[in-house]
């Protein structure tokens, strides 16, 4: 999923920013721990499970990062 729309910091209050970025963050620690682990599965379907959740992770961290630019 992509965001149609880029934010415009003006309307942002400090508040929300902080949560953007506390929500990106967490996604990118997801991203991480989910490749750790399809790093260490053996079972292929759940290697690729991991995977694709890190995949999926790394995506919306970079959608949120983007959109603030």
């Amino acid at each position: 999923m992509t965001l149609k729309n880029s934010l415009n910091l003006n309307n942002v209050s400090q508040m929300e920013l902080q949560s953007i970025r506390h929500i990106t963050g967490s996604h990118q620690l997801m991203k991480c721990k989910l490749n750790e682990y399809a790093s260490k599965c053996q079972d292929q379907q759940i290697k690729q499970m991991f995977s694709q959740g890190a995949q999926s992770a790394g995506t919306t961290a970079q959608n949120l990062t983007n959109s603030l630019k």
